[in-house]
C-alpha cells in the first residue's frame, strides 16, 4: 500500500505540469457521432454570472496539430494568443459592449474536422456550456481553413454560424466549391487571409471570398500579407488591427438574433 501511495505521489507532479501547460484552457472531450468523441480545449470566461451567456469562437488547426497531443494547438491560432498571456476579450463597435469569449479547440485525428462531425460538436458543446446561439463564430487556418470553408458551405451548419475567419485554406470538396450560395444566403460573413507567397492558397482565399460575393456583395473580405504559408500568429494576435479592428472586434459586428428563439 505504501508503495502504490509513494508512485502515486511520484506521478502527480507530471500530473499537474501537464494540467498546468494547457493554461488557461481545460481539457474536454467533444462528441462527433453518437458513438465517438474527440479530445478538445476549452476555455471558460473567469467570471460567475447566472444566466449570463457569452459569444463562441471554434478554433480549427492546420493538419501538422492533428493527432492526440492537446498541448500542439497552442502551436497557432487563437489557442497560442491566450496560452502566452493574451486576452481576446473585445468590444462590439456596433453596442459599445465589452464582450468575453468561450473558446473551443477540438483537436482532429487527422486532418481537420468535416462540416458533419463540426455541426455534431458544436451542438454538443451548447447543450453544456453557457453559449449565446446568436454569436457562434470559427476561425481556422490551412487544413482548418479547409475546415471553415466545408462550413460556411453545408446548409444547416452555415446557418448556424454568424461570421468567420478562414486564413490560407485548403481546398475543399468540390461540391461545396459549388455551393457558395449557401454561405450568401445564411449570410456568413467571412474575413479571408493569405499570403503573396503562397499562391495556391492566396488562390483558395481569393476563389471563395470572390464566389461568397457575387451572391452577396460585401459578406466575405480579403487581406493579403507579404508572407508565405505560415505567419497567422500576427492576424490572431489581439493587438493587430486592420481599419481599426482586430479579428475578435470584427466578429462581435455580426449575429443571428433569430437563433436565440
Amino acid at each position: 500500500m505504501k508503495l502504490v501511495t509513494f508512485l502515486l505521489l511520484l506521478g502527480l507532479p507530471a500530473f499537474a505540469q501537464q494540467q498546468a501547460n494547457l493554461t488557461p484552457f481545460q481539457p474536454i472531450k467533444v462528441r462527433t457521432t453518437p458513438w465517438h468523441e474527440l479530445p478538445a480545449l476549452l476555455y471558460l470566461p473567469d467570471e460567475n454570472v447566472t444566466g449570463k451567456k457569452y459569444p463562441l469562437i471554434i478554433c480549427l488547426h492546420g493538419r501538422s496539430i492533428a493527432g492526440k497531443d492537446l498541448s500542439k494547438i497552442f502551436r497557432e491560432g487563437v489557442t497560442k494568443q491566450m496560452h502566452a498571456g493574451k486576452k481576446i476579450d473585445a468590444i462590439n463597435k456596433v453596442d459599445g459592449k465589452k464582450y468575453k469569449f468561450i473558446v473551443l479547440a477540438p483537436l482532429a485525428e487527422s486532418w481537420s474536422l468535416g462540416p458533419e462531425h463540426l455541426e455534431s460538436v458544436l451542438d454538443d458543446v451548447v447543450k453544456r456550456y453557457p453559449i449565446d446561439r446568436s454569436r457562434v463564430y470559427i476561425t481556422g487556418y490551412s487544413a482548418g481553413g479547409w475546415s471553415v470553408g466545408m462550413a460556411v458551405t453545408h446548409p444547416s451548419l452555415a446557418r448556424k454560424i454568424a461570421a468567420a475567419i478562414n486564413m490560407s485554406p485548403a481546398t475543399i470538396d468540390e461540391k461545396n466549391l459549388k455551393s457558395f450560395k449557401v454561405a450568401a444566403d445564411a449570410n456568413v460573413h467571412t474575413w479571408y487571409f493569405g499570403g503573396k507567397e503562397e499562391p495556391v492558397f492566396l488562390g483558395n482565399s481569393r476563389l471563395y471570398a470572390d464566389s461568397t460575393n457575387k451572391y452577396k456583395q460585401g459578406l466575405s473580405k480579403l487581406t493579403v500579407g507579404d508572407h508565405g504559408h505560415c505567419c497567422w500568429s500576427q492576424y490572431f494576435n489581439p493587438a493587430w488591427r486592420e481599419n481599426g479592428f482586430s479579428i475578435y472586434e470584427w466578429l462581435l459586428q455580426y449575429s443571428k438574433p433569430a437563433l436565440l428563439k
